[in-house]
């Protein structure tokens, strides 16, 4: 295994590579990466550190992890409401949690750079005519002609300063206000059209209010605790496209440390974490908290060189195992990669991704999932987990803040007949807000029973040492 001493932020290319577009101008390509390397950092490597102690929390099962975004962000869908939709959504979904839960609840958003995809193959052939295969609006286009799907290297730029404008949005609405915890009723979509989900919000909002009254009386306000009126929101997407990620890895001046500066957590995907491969060796070289997808072919031997390669000090908080598997497979197989990893005494959290391995074809030809499946893999991963006598450490969804219809099912029953009717993806289905706040509560009711086990568990501990 190669030492840490001998890496930097372009050893990867060393390295063999899976999903890299094929540039027909390298020249181009080198123009763009010289531009994005002299741009500021997205993100601070202080803010990494505050993420990555948060996650440490997470895999102590002191707090749960909420990720969530698009499945790919696009050039075309570029604006401030969508950003704020999804952003508002997951505000919605971490205050069920953190109050059904009792739990802090760490809010990731796959936001302001997850804009490019894996894909099952490098072309597709539509009547006779090939073309690659669209990889993301960081890399081409969807329109299928020979000019649009030619990857283009500007296109790194257009993200970059996408993401820059997202980050800034961002950070607005959690530390400007509009995440502040009296405005809980204000957060509502207005398409969520259940009463049922409707009135569970409303009673979850009435008792915040009345929380919020009691300790404003005690003179605890939101002048005199900023958590109440800001809270911590983080990025991530897949890091696949390596150029654009060394161009913005960059040396912390305080630690002197490499950091990714295009999001506070990045992640590897199924299709990419070859332990000889490139995406794992540039990796294993930055300090940012980092994910990698588990699928069912995962070996368990092969997942322990993977973590001794990306977390070679045992750092809790530094890497966490996004599971994607669907309901019965994990079932099957993740209980032994938890034995192995409490076995060899790996600190790492566990998260489950029940969207990827539940993507089926409608009977009308449309890309979907189906919410009820989505729902059992998310039980099945809380029982194993409980079988296990380890911590269910957060959820990964895809999502939008859009009342679109990609997935079916759901309280507002979503039908493969109207799938057709805001089918907006650029890529692959996603849950609306009303599934996504659905989800929620659900969830909520796993966590709250793990966290009285949790609870018992303690109690039963210290009644036996006195």
């Amino acid at each position: 295994m190669a030492t840490a001493a001998k890496w930097n932020r372009d050893s990867w290319r060393a390295k063999p590579i899976e999903q890299v577009p094929v540039y027909p101008d390298q020249s181009v390509l080198a123009d763009a990466e010289a531009q994005l390397r002299n741009y500021p950092p997205l993100v601070f490597a202080g803010e990494a550190r505050r993420l990555k102690a948060a996650l440490s929390r997470v895999g102590n099962g002191e707090a749960f992890l909420l990720q969530g975004g698009d499945c790919a962000e696009s050039f075309a869908e570029f604006h401030p409401d969508n950003i704020r939709d999804t952003f508002r959504v997951l505000l919605q979904m971490a205050v069920v949690l953190t109050f059904g839960a009792s739990m802090p609840i760490v809010k990731v958003g796959r936001l302001a750079g997850q804009f490019a995809k894996p894909r099952s193959a490098p072309t597709e052939t539509v009547d006779g005519v090939t073309l690659p295969s669209y990889r993301g609006d960081i890399i081409n286009a969807m329109d299928f002609t020979e000019a649009a799907r030619t990857p283009d290297p500007r296109r790194m730029v257009q993200a970059y300063n996408q993401s820059a404008a997202t980050l800034n949005l961002l950070r607005a609405f959690s530390q400007g206000g509009y995440a502040d915890l009296h405005k809980v009723h204000q957060w509502t979509l207005g398409f969520v059209k259940d009463e049922v989900q409707i009135e569970k919000y409303r009673r979850f909002a009435d008792r915040i209010q009345e929380t919020l009254a009691f300790m404003e009386a005690c003179g605890l306000t939101g002048d005199t605790v900023s958590q109440l009126r800001e809270t911590d929101f983080y990025t991530s997407h897949e890091a696949l496209l390596l150029p654009y990620e060394e161009a913005l890895t960059r040396i912390d001046s305080t630690s002197g440390q490499w950091y990714a500066c295009s999001a506070h957590m990045i992640w590897i995907g199924e299709r990419t974490r070859q332990l000889d491969g490139a995406h794992v060796e540039y990796f294993r070289g930055i300090n940012n908290p980092i994910g990698m997808k588990v699928g069912p072919t995962t070996k368990p031997d092969d997942l322990l060189k993977l973590i001794d390669t990306l977390n070679p000090a045992n750092e809790m908080g530094r890497l966490t195992l996004i599971s994607r598997m669907g309901a019965e497979k994990l079932s099957e197989h993740l209980p032994v990669l938890i034995k192995t990893v409490q076995r060899e005494g790996k600190n790492v959290v566990w998260v489950c991704d029940p969207m990827h391995a539940n993507t089926v074809k409608s009977a009308t030809g449309y890309k979907t999932r189906v919410f009820d499946r989505i729902l059992a893999e998310v039980k099945a991963f809380f029982a194993v987990h409980q079988a296990e006598g380890s911590h269910a450490g957060g959820v990964h969804f895809e999502l939008t803040g859009r009342d679109v219809t990609e997935c079916v099912g759901g309280a507002n029953a979503v039908t493969e007949a109207t799938l057709g009717d805001r089918y907006h993806t650029h890529c692959d289905p996603r849950l609306n807000a009303s599934q996504a706040l659905e989800l929620a509560f659900l969830v909520a009711e796993m966590l709250k029973d793990e966290h009285m086990r949790m609870l018992q568990r303690q109690k039963t501990q210290a009644a036996a040492v006195r």
